[in-house]
């Protein structure tokens, strides 16, 4: 950590600032004098056992499922009657029976109900292999009252992403190596403290946020022999303060994505930023992984929106000197810090721009006569600068899958309708059922320019051979996207695994990239030996004036497939190749991680590579940040 006469030094340069900024402030009449100064970490002085108000609580098995995604009352099932239905109550789809679902899934994977593959039903603790303690760190880290456990639950929760072979090791009861030790501090410098004993100890820590990465992120090294700790940012879930003038909001990293827009809501702000994570992923994550979201053309992405980043590391505290929206100083430091993916220290802070809560909100759909078209479409968007605040494209496949999880329609005249909007499209209009796809679309803002805004995305769409296909799809195709994630435990039930990635590619590459990929997938099944087809489909997310997002979904039955994990690892190994090779880079928004760096080199050229080395090097020489994404 930083030496005793830096912080003196910093501590100097503080207290002369605050004196200038002092006589600045008037006497007001009958008061005491002014004064400013530094507040501690509010949580210092505070009763530490006190509950806190975020969703994610300190013991993330209370409402979070221990092997799959989301929460434990919300999931996929096939109910006694054979129809598909999703549970709980704290979704628009919950609650509801999806019809179609049981025929598309059987039908697209050849699965069947009678071949089930269920996951282990409880974690059993004793198969969870013992921590390595430190002791010496043990006993000063009590000494700080900053709490921490070692108990089996705590750390398998806190040793997994979602990735596919991390979730699939979990159904089975397997575990590698796992966190020895969770520490959950409480603020910034609760973070300090336990940075400086690691540092003291030889202590390996692996920041933890939302445990949402699918990059191998947070997987422990298998070889790591020093003791691993968990830092679990869960409790440093604040808003500090909110700037109303300057429209600035400051917050502690480790506030989960729904909770932060909850709580500028109740003030009348929100940061608009939506990844497709956001009910559990956190402030800190989003920062250290270069986020996305759903409605950054108007919002912007995590990097449009941070102003100002605090970090703890092992070299002391970096951070800049003012709030200021641009600095011309060099090199962004910030950028060392977004995309570090916890190897150089820990978020604690963030200062982000926030908006007022848009006026209108208005959500939409078109139909396109085919993909071509519909990216044609989205090009033009972009060129004009007139992209709503989301805008998807989804291919003939995903529109074939987002039917299927159509929930059963409440009357004979919604039935009507339905089949005459199907008629017009397929009979009079004349597009193929199995080649038209779908963009869904937001706007947000003043109503009347949302009017304006939305009539002139419609007549693009028009000169592309688009169909307005009204806001409940919209709407509902926006909403999918929280429950998709779910799907994924719901296949691993019976034999089919899957998963995502995605990629950013300039236009021009865009259809060539699609197909070659959808293709790559498809054949290298068949060469790995998987029996059934399997489904590969994508869609495009995010436009920009030179490229777009393009976000892939594959699965397969894995029936007769002696080592299922090892061919699912293969055939992506492919499709990222052939993203490569077709001009797609190797991550939008996912990061790196493990499960990507072997292709960073390649990426950003060996010195690219060597200055990060060099950053590594001089702000962890004793690489106390251990988890080995990136380099």
């Amino acid at each position: 950590m930083a030496s005793n006469s830096n912080i003196s030094e910093l501590q100097q340069n503080a207290k002369e600032r605050l004196r200038i900024i002092s006589g600045h402030l008037q006497k007001p009449a009958n008061r005491e004098q002014l004064r400013v100064s530094a507040n501690e970490c509010k949580a210092e002085a505070a009763d530490r056992s006190l509950e806190k108000t975020g969703t994610i609580p300190k013991r993330r098995q209370e409402v979070l499922k221990w092997n799959g995604w989301g929460y434990n009352d919300s999931k996929f099932m096939f109910n006694k009657k054979g129809q598909a239905e999703f549970t709980g109550k704290r979704y628009r789809l919950s609650g509801m029976v999806l019809p179609a679902l049981r025929e598309w899934f059987e039908k697209t994977f050849g699965a069947s109900l009678e071949h089930k593959t269920p996951a282990r039903s409880a974690l059993n603790p004793s198969e969870v292999p013992p921590p390595i303690l430190n002791e010496g760190f043990v006993q000063d880290l009590k000494g700080t009252a900053i709490p921490f456990s070692h108990e089996a639950e705590d750390r398998i929760f806190r040793a997994h992403g979602h990735c596919l072979h991390e979730v699939f090791a979990l159904r089975e009861g397997k575990f590698e190596r796992v966190p020895d030790l969770v520490v959950w501090p409480n603020c910034h410098n609760d973070v300090q403290k336990i940075v400086e004993l690691a540092c003291k100890h030889n202590i390996c820590v692996m920041p933890f946020g939302g445990g949402t990465s699918v990059s191998n992120a947070v997987e422990c090294p298998s070889d790591e022999k020093r003791t691993i700790l968990s830092l679990d940012t869960s409790q440093m879930n604040r808003i500090l303060w909110i700037d109303e003038k300057n429209l600035t909001a400051h917050v502690e990293a480790g506030i989960v994505g729904q909770d932060l827009e909850r709580l500028l809501n109740e003030s009348g702000y929100c940061t608009g930023h939506e990844p497709d994570s956001m009910e559990f992923s956190t402030l800190g994550g989003w920062v250290a992984t270069r986020a996305s979201g759903m409605k950054k053309n108007i919002y912007g992405n995590i990097e449009d929106l941070v102003v100002h980043i605090r970090m703890v590391t092992p070299r002391g505290v970096i951070e800049k000197s003012c709030q200021g929206p641009r600095m011309s100083t060099g090199p962004d430091i910030y950028h060392f810090i977004m995309g570090s993916e916890g190897t150089l220290g820990v978020v604690t802070e963030v200062t982000i721009k926030i908006r007022p809560i848009p006026e209108y909100q208005k959500y939409g759909s078109v139909v396109f006569p085919n993909f071509d078209q519909g990216v044609a479409c989205l090009r033009e968007v972009a060129k004009q600068r007139c992209a709503p605040a989301s805008i998807r494209l989804m291919d003939n496949e995903q529109f074939q899958f987002g039917h299927a999880l159509k929930p059963q329609v409440s009357s004979i005249f919604t039935s009507f309708l339905d089949g005459l909007k199907k008629f017009y499209i397929t009979k009079f209009k004349g597009f193929d059922p199995n080649q038209l796809c779908v963009a869904t679309l937001l706007f947000e803002g003043d109503r009347e320019k949302v009017l304006q805004h939305e009539k002139q995305v419609y007549d693009i769409a028009a000169k592309f051979g688009g169909l307005a296909a009204g806001e409940d799809n919209g709407q509902r195709g926006y909403m999918l996207t929280f429950v998709i994630a779910y799907l994924r435990d719901l296949g691993m039930d019976y034999y089919v695994i899957g998963e995502s990635f995605e990629t950013s590619v300039p236009w021009d590459r865009v259809l060539d990239l699609c197909s070659n990929v959808k293709e790559r997938i498809i054949r290298e099944c068949k060469e790995k030996g998987v029996q059934f087809p399997p489904l590969s489909t994508c869609r495009v997310t995010q436009t920009y004036d030179a490229g777009a997002c393009v976000y892939f979904y594959f699965a397969f039955n894995y029936r007769g497939l002696g080592d299922p994990i090892h061919v699912y690892d293969q055939i992506e190994h492919a499709a990222r190749e052939e993203i490569l090779a077709n001009g797609g880079s190797l991550s939008h928004h996912h990061g790196v991680g493990k499960l990507r760096k072997h292709w960073l080199q390649e990426t950003i050229s060996d010195v690219g590579l060597g200055m990060l080395r060099s950053v590594k090097e001089y702000v962890d020489p004793n690489n106390i940040f251990g988890n080995r994404n990136l380099l």
